[in-house]
This record gives structure tokens, C-alpha cells and sequence, in this order.
């Protein structure tokens, strides 16, 4: 499969990487982000950029122009200029990299044309997490002081540091100092939202946003790597011991509109054979008898399947009043769903580090009241969003059946190398929840490349011309087949966590199944798995092998052939 749209679900081409090397340094240049940064054949950093958000979190994509590439000996300039527009205002961005043996640095003047909005501004640079989380770094702070600490080993619900000048960790047999100017910056542990790095960014998040440059403003920043002597590093972190695993259940979720249209072409979900049909029932919406019956309806058509409730409650008042009310309607429509996860309305949106919590009654009195109306259904709890939310407002789980959160792989990038390499943070975020709620079943889902829904802003992106878009809710991979071998490397990245469910499509839509698309197959192959015990499952070097029972499935989530797998290619043996 070698058509552009065959392997990306979209015309929408992206120019090509260029790689560089300068002495001990060697790193590529992506559409005027530095990626990949390597100190002797050792990755260093995983990019740096100038980034800017908008008041949903979207990331705005930049023209790039006026590109000069000099190079002499032992020495690399490159300049070039970044123009974001944001409504009828613009911001232009002059970048310079220098590159020699001693330093590599990035610098960017920017200006402001209008009253240019946005919730951030400024350089991101992210630290891989392989070989660092759990390590030594050295942290320097504005007042001059240096924090002799470690990078996470679990992950961090909030911020692991603060005002930081310097960031210096062991890279090989030596270290590297990360120097920042132009504003004050801190760190995340971008882990949580699948990112597989730890994230340094300005401006922080307890000031107001978003915020306005205003005409004529300007600001100046820059981020300097420079190689030193290793620095005392913390002992390896001994592996975590492997635990028997099964494949999980797999199900697909619907809305009630689409269960309407389900019932009338049940046999949609043959295509795939799930084991399970995750159903959205939200307060907020009304109609509850017409959800109820939506859902009724297809279970009737489909007795073989199991149907899990994803209820989300408007909790306005009492919980156990809201909830005795949608049993009464759940038990008048016949709908009996095997399992319930109860989640409030609120918590669909993030709460980030310095903002107040919202409205809520306490977790403990919700799932007591569920636990008190459905005491003969499986009850779980946790997040229909994503870990963050998890992370940072953790359910009572001595009242819980399971926990659940989903994923996403575009919320901070959007490009191809980016989206397959979240898989590396799948064991991170899944060793984390582990560590919150045990051996208690664990579900995943909704998991697919699309946006299902934005907790950090007021809307997914719309994406009408088929781009490679942060929190869209429409990414043409899924149609593609990079789709069908992200799903398997998720599968893949999943599966030593025993979870029990997961949910990696819908039913229909850009999110769904289409008998023409890739990921219909993988789907299909993946769901006659569940049950079966896990005995490998591994991605190295842009290879996922996952061997489950007597199945094991190749996928080569890389552009590039490997060996007899071509670009985006997979193959089942026995």
C-alpha cells in the first residue's frame, strides 16, 4: 500500500524532516521545531518549539517563511520566521538556531499585530521519558539556588517543578544543561496526557488566561543546551516484574442518535464482533426516556452483546434523588446494562494547577448513592476524559467494580512521529493508575486517535481539509493505515496492564468503522483476542509484536518498509 491517502486517510502532505549534525550534536528540523536532539548518539531533548495556544489549548499552525540555512565549519545558523494568526490579529516570530560542538541554542523575537489572544506563548521543550523518569536532574531556580532532585518515576497529577532557569540531566556518560531566558518557566509531567515526554513551558499556569499581546507588543526567549560532566545519578529503577496477563473485552461506543440508527442496521457491529457496546447517556442533554429507548432498542436487536452504561450526571442536586430518577427511566425503557460507570458532568473539563474546582458533590456521596440504586450492576468510577482528570480528582474506590479513563494521542501534538510515540507513555500512565487503585479491573476507553470530546477547552477542532490538528474530533488516520497500526501498537502498548475493557472506536462516524478503512480489519483480529492470555507483547524500534494466545500480530508503525512489512503494514501468523 504506497498511496498517500491509502496509508494517512487524507491528501494533506507535510514537508519532510531535515536532520543535522554539528559535533557531538545531531538532531532534525520539523516545520521549524527542533526534534530529537541526540549528545552523542544519546537523545538529549525531545524538541523544542515556539508554540502558541489558543483559548481552547488548540494549538495555532504557524506559516513558515524566510528560511536561510548557513553553514561553515563546525558551525550551523539557521533562521527563519513563524507568523500564527489568531482572528484578525498576528504574531510573527523571528527564530534563530545555532548549533556548534560547545552549545546548541534557540532563540525567537516575537511581535504582536492587533490584540493577539492566547493561553500561551513562548518556548516548549520536552525531555524524553525513557531513561529519565525516575533519574537525577539538577533544577535551577531564579533566586540562583539549585534543587538537587529526581524526574518522576510515577507520574505527577501536578506540576513536579517550578520557576526554572536550568535543567540539567545525565545524557550517557555525560550531562546536559538546559538554560531558559525570557520568562519564567515550569515543568508538567506531560506522561498523564499520553505525551511521552516531561514538558518545560513559560508562563505559568497560575497567571490568568488566556491572555492578550497587545499591538506592538514583543517578547524574547531562548533555550541553551550545553554538554557537561554526569552529574550523581539515582540507582537504575529495578523492571517491574511481569504479571499474568488476559487480552481484554473489547467495545465500541455509541450516543443514543447513533443506537437509533444502529437498531435499524444491527449488523454493523459484525464487521468488527465486539464483545461489548459502550452506551453515552448524558443528564445534561435531556430526553432521558428517548435515550433509554435508543439503547433498549439495540439491545434487544443484539442480545449476544454486553452493554456498559457510560453515565454522565448533571448532579444539580441530591445524587441519590438524579439517580433514583434514571433508574425509574432506565428500568421503564427495559435497558439493563451489565456494568455502570458514573461520572459528573463537571469533571468531563479539566481543572488545571491554580484554578478552583467547580460545583460537585463529593465523589464518596455519588458512588455511595449509585452503589445504594444499582446494587446488582457492576458500578465504576474514574473519568470519561482522560488520566490528568484521574490523576488529580481520584475516586473512592472501596465502592467500585473498576476505574476507567480514556486516551488520546493528539491533545499537545498532532504529527505522525508524535502520535506513535505516546505508545511509549502507555506503561507509564497504566504502572500510575496501578499504583492509585490496585488490582481493582481496569478499563480504557474511548481510546482512538480523534477527540471524542475537548476537557480543556470549549470544543473540539474542526478539521474540514483533512490536516494533522491537535483536538480535533475528525483525524483522517483513522480512516488510514496508519489507523489500523496505531490501534494495534495501542493494543500492543495496553495488553502487560491486564486491562479488562477497551474501547478503541465508535460505532459510526470519523471515529468509527467503515468496512473500507484499515482499522476495520486490525479491529476485527484484535477482538477475537479477548480472554485469551497475553505471552508477548513489545514495540521496539517501530515494531509492534503482539503474541496472544496461539495469534501474534506484526505491525510496522513506521513510513518506512521493515523487512517484509511495508509502510503502515501488519500481518497475523500463528
Amino acid at each position: 500500500m504506497s498511496d498517500y491517502k491509502d496509508l494517512y486517510g487524507t491528501q494533506h502532505r507535510v514537508p519532510a524532516a531535515t536532520s543535522r549534525v554539528v559535533g557531538p550534536w545531531s538532531f532534525t528540523i520539523d516545520g521549524g521545531t527542533l526534534r530529537h536532539v541526540n549528545f552523542k548518539g544519546v537523545e538529549a531533548i525531545r524538541s523544542i518549539a515556539f508554540l502558541v495556544r489558543d483559548r481552547d489549548w488548540g494549538t495555532l499552525s504557524p506559516r513558515l517563511e524566510s528560511e536561510v540555512d548557513t553553514r561553515g565549519d563546525d558551525h550551523l545558523h539557521i533562521s527563519y520566521r513563524l507568523t500564527f494568526d489568531s482572528g484578525e490579529a498576528r504574531l510573527v516570530v523571528d527564530v534563530i538556531i545555532d548549533a556548534t560542538p560547545d552549545a546548541l541554542s534557540m532563540s525567537a523575537r516575537a511581535t504582536s499585530s492587533g490584540a493577539f489572544e492566547t493561553n500561551r506563548a513562548g518556548f516548549t521543550v520536552l525531555h524524553p521519558i525513557e531513561g529519565v523518569a525516575g533519574q537525577a536532574v539538577l533544577v535551577g531556580h531564579s533566586d540562583g539556588t539549585v534543587e538537587a532532585s529526581q524526574f518522576p518515576l510515577l507520574i505527577d497529577p501536578w506540576q513536579p517543578f517550578m520557576d526554572i532557569t536550568s535543567l540539567s540531566h545525565n545524557v550517557g556518560d555525560h550531562s546536559v544543561t538546559c538554560q531558559f531566558s525570557g520568562d519564567t518557566f515550569e515543568m508538567e509531567d506531560q506522561r498523564q496526557w499520553g505525551d511521552a515526554s516531561f514538558k518545560t513551558y513559560n508562563r505559568p499556569l497560575a497567571e490568568p488566561w488566556p491572555y492578550v499581546l497587545n499591538d506592538a507588543d514583543t517578547l524574547a526567549q531562548s533555550v541553551v543546551l550545553t554538554p557537561g560532566d554526569a552529574i550523581c545519578a539515582r540507582p537504575p529503577t529495578p523492571p517491574v516484574a511481569a504479571r499474568p496477563a488476559n487480552f481484554p473485552d473489547m467495545a465500541l461506543v455509541l450516543t443514543p442518535d447513533e443506537a437509533v440508527k444502529l437498531a435499524g442496521a444491527h449488523g454493523t457491529v459484525a464487521t468488527v464482533n465486539p464483545q461489548r457496546l459502550l452506551c453515552h447517556v448524558d443528564m445534561d442533554i435531556g430526553r432521558l426516556d428517548w435515550q433509554f429507548q435508543a439503547f433498549a432498542a439495540v439491545q434487544a436487536a443484539l442480545p449476544d452483546i454486553l452493554f456498559d452504561l457510560e453515565l454522565i450526571l448533571s448532579c444539580t442536586g441530591a445524587p441519590a434523588t438524579e439517580l433514583a430518577e434514571i433508574a425509574a427511566r432506565m428500568q421503564a425503557a427495559r435497558f439493563t446494562p451489565d456494568s455502570i460507570l458514573v461520572c459528573p458532568s463537571v469533571d468531563r473539563q479539566s481543572t488545571p494547577p491554580g484554578s478552583d474546582w467547580p460545583d460537585c458533590p463529593p465523589l464518596t456521596d455519588i458512588h455511595n448513592a449509585a452503589a445504594q440504586t444499582f446494587p446488582d450492576v457492576i458500578r465504576g468510577g474514574g473519568m470519561v476524559s482522560f488520566f490528568p482528570e484521574l490523576n488529580r480528582k481520584r475516586p473512592p474506590i472501596d465502592t467500585l467494580g473498576f476505574v476507567s479513563h480514556g486516551l488520546c494521542p493528539i491533545v499537545h501534538a498532532a504529527d505522525d512521529v508524535s502520535v506513535m510515540e505516546t505508545l511509549e507513555a502507555i506503561a507509564h500512565i497504566t504502572r500510575s493508575a496501578r499504583a492509585i487503585f490496585g488490582d481493582l479491573p481496569y478499563r480504557i476507553g474511548p481510546a482512538t486517535i480523534a477527540m471524542r470530546q475537548n476537557p480543556y477547552g470549549n470544543r473540539t477542532i474542526a478539521n474540514p481539509d483533512g490536516a494533522r490538528i491537535c483536538m480535533t474530533d475528525d483525524d483522517p488516520r483513522h480512516r488510514g493505515a496508519f489507523g489500523a497500526a496505531y490501534v494495534i501498537g495501542l493494543a500492543t502498548a495496553l495488553a502487560p496492564a491486564n486491562i479488562c475493557v477497551w474501547t478503541p472506536a465508535a460505532v459510526f462516524g470519523p471515529r468509527g468503522m467503515s468496512e473500507m478503512w484499515p482499522i476495520v480489519n486490525a479491529l476485527r483480529v484484535l477482538a477475537s483476542l479477548a480472554g485469551q492470555p497475553v505471552k508477548r507483547a513489545q514495540i521496539t524500534n517501530g515494531r509492534a509484536e503482539l503474541c496472544v494466545g496461539e495469534v501474534t500480530i506484526i505491525a510496522n508503525l513506521t513510513p518506512h518498509p521493515q523487512g517484509e512489512l511495508g509502510p503502515f503494514d501488519w500481518r497475523v501468523g500463528r
